[in-house]
């Protein structure tokens, strides 16, 4: 399929050709959900701890003797039961990754792709480059061409580009390789440059 190309100025820059087989996949909720579960679990640092009864500081000594006393029997002030005890069954420093196959990864950004364009909310730009990294223009180009929140993917980004954008509220980008569903599925609009869309047609190829 053919869509318009655009420059940041909004005027025509001709068009380009879009695959099928990469625009145009029909979209399954369950498939993008999983995929985006899976990119937040990578992302957890994993670094929650509770102290087991070994790593607790304090004395080993039985507190009152076995029986006699009235009390219940105990072993060590550092049970789970005590004040300032261990904690049974805690968080421990782990990995929250799963594994999902490369191929099943490759239908989930083709879906995230294709639901953009199907909610027209996937433009073409020629090009993610600006003159002078000045944030106050590029914030006017944007509100300009109606992007309120857009994600700007680009093949190999601009310097230039990037710094403008930095400020601005809601806006990302990145460059063709870190190209992402969970990225692509929250913002309100997918800007891709023509290097982006031929990045995107050999890495899902």
């Amino acid at each position: 399929m053919k869509t318009k190309v655009v420059t940041l100025e909004n005027k025509a820059a001709g068009e380009i050709e879009l695959p099928d087989a990469i625009f145009a996949v029909e979209v399954r909720n369950d498939i993008l959900h999983r995929m985006v579960e899976w990119q937040r679990a990578k992302k957890q640092a994993g670094t929650h701890k509770t102290k087991t009864i070994s790593e607790i500081q304090g004395t080993t000594k039985k507190p009152w003797r076995q029986k006699g006393t009235g009390n219940a029997r105990q072993g060590s002030l550092r049970s789970p039961q005590f004040r300032g005890g261990a904690t049974i069954f805690g968080p421990v420093v782990r990995s929250h990754a799963t594994n999902l196959n490369k191929k099943f990864r490759k239908l989930a950004l083709k879906m995230a792709l294709s639901a953009k364009h199907k909610d027209k909310s996937l433009f073409v730009i020629e090009n993610a480059q600006v003159k002078k990294p000045e944030t106050k223009a590029l914030a006017a180009a944007f509100k300009k061409n109606g992007w309120d929140k857009p994600l700007i993917i680009d093949g190999a980004l601009d310097e230039g580009f990037a710094k403008a954008a930095r400020n601005i509220k809601y806006v990302d980008v990145l460059p063709g390789i870190g190209a992402n569903v969970y990225d692509i599925l929250r913002h309100k609009q997918l800007i891709l440059t023509t290097d982006a869309v031929k990045h995107l047609e050999e890495r899902l190829k």
